[in-house]
């Protein structure tokens, strides 16, 4: 309390707006107190702190529940401060085993290349290039002779490893832990020494390995970073954590009209959620927005279409956000027909007398993933030929030209007989 007490009215109140910032939306703070020293000393130096995060470069695509620690790295940017993204091109041949049943798969050294490429483009439509300072940690962890990973190994111990639950389960269930695994958290924390990080950033699922870092900068004499971890994002499900596999997710290349339509789709109470994690929305109009919405001088409607055109704005831009709203309350408020629906061919000698299976139709137009998605669509009445809805799996369907089908409210296709 002391030192509050010794700073300049100008400095108090630049250090309480970063922390406010930095704040936002966190999970957990440790420790917080380091935090305000490291901000304090950095408002008082001008001397910038060095933000990490790690990535995996096994799973290049990104989609919105990753974005939640990259909007807080843009906020660390806004606020004058580096960062430093670590593309695991050593690590990840390997593979992170958090929340992991069993020893992964080892990626090749070209895998990890051809995935770590494709980073750049998508990363850099949320943070600024100029403030991000990309590495390899192959850069530091290949020249490591095997007398200094002996000594890395030495920093900690098997009961420190066993603690991570991942592999307390599989040890006492009698699943195999390959050791190369026990190298995975602690090659993630020398990551951290060989960058002098200041704080390090991932979600609550990183926990173990985030502090591997503090530990391994308190072996090496090195000042211990500060962990920020970011909550994990429900996907469009409302339930499970957003992932590509589930199908609850939103991805940022996306087409304009399916970042919205999926945005749309959110649920009424993630929304509030989504707005704070992975939007640019600022403080003073999230509080408005929280309060507009409890009052309800603000229905909830309006506020998930500002959801939906904000978050197709940050990948598209104004004009194509624009044009997405206006697409959907064409097609899914009016119930009207898109102006453009991608036609398929279907050669008329594939059909027993001009008729097809209705599950058989979805897979040829590729409206689904399979025929079980098929069958299920159909049991949830989202699927419409020339905007009757099919209830019968088992139907029939007499195939003509120019014929639409619908299935969900985004995708459609017009049938073009060959």
């Amino acid at each position: 309390m002391q030192e509050e007490k010794e700073m300049t009215p100008e400095v108090k109140e630049q250090v309480e707006h970063q922390l406010e910032v930095i704040r936002r939306g966190a999970a957990e703070l440790i420790p917080e107190e380091d935090l305000v020293k490291k901000v304090r000393r950095s408002v008082e130096t001008g001397e910038p702190l060095k933000v990490k995060l790690g990535l995996d470069p096994s799973a290049p695509d990104i989609h919105i529940g990753h974005t939640v620690v990259l909007n807080k790295l843009r906020q660390f940017q806004e606020l004058g401060h580096l960062v430093q993204l670590v593309i695991g091109d050593f690590t990840g041949r390997i593979g992170d085993p958090t929340g992991k049943s069993e020893t992964r798969k080892q990626l090749t050294e070209e895998e990890v290349k051809q995935n770590a490429q494709t980073y750049a483009e998508q990363l850099f439509k949320i943070l600024d290039r100029n403030k991000t300072e990309i590495h390899f940690n192959s850069k530091w962890l290949s020249p490591l002779d095997f007398a200094a990973v002996v000594d890395l190994a030495a920093k900690t111990t098997v009961a420190r490893m066993l603690e991570r639950d991942d592999f307390s389960k599989r040890y006492h269930s009698g699943q195999a832990i390959s050791i190369h695994e026990f190298f995975y958290p602690l090659m993630q924390g020398y990551d951290s020494v060989a960058l002098e990080s200041d704080i390090e950033l991932g979600g609550t699922d990183q926990k173990f390995n985030l502090l591997m870092g503090r530990q391994l900068q308190r072996e090496y004499g090195q000042e211990e970073q500060v962990i920020l971890m970011m909550p994990l994002l429900e996907g469009l499900d409302g339930n499970k954590k957003m992932s590509k596999s589930l199908g609850n997710y939103i991805g940022i290349n996306e087409e304009p009209n399916e970042i919205y339509g999926k945005a749309m789709s959110i649920p009424d109470e993630l929304m509030l959620k989504y707005f704070e994690l992975v939007t640019d929305l600022s403080l003073g109009e999230l509080k408005e927005l929280k309060a507009g919405l409890a009052d309800g001088s603000i229905h909830p409607r309006d506020a998930k279409m500002r959801l939906a055109r904000r978050l197709t704005a940050m990948y598209h831009g104004d004009e194509a956000a624009e044009e997405a709203e206006a697409h959907f309350k064409r097609v899914f408020q009016k119930r009207a027909l898109p102006d453009e629906i991608p036609e398929v061919e279907i050669a008329a000698s594939e059909l027993e007398e001009g008729r097809v299976w209705v599950v058989e139709l979805l897979s040829k137009l590729k409206l689904v993933s399979s025929k079980g998605d098929a069958r299920r669509m159909i049991k949830q009445g989202a699927v419409r030929i020339n905007e009757e809805k099919v209830t019968d799996g088992n139907a029939h369907i007499t195939v003509e030209d120019g014929m639409v089908v619908q299935v969900g409210k985004r995708k459609f296709a017009k049938v073009k007989l060959a």
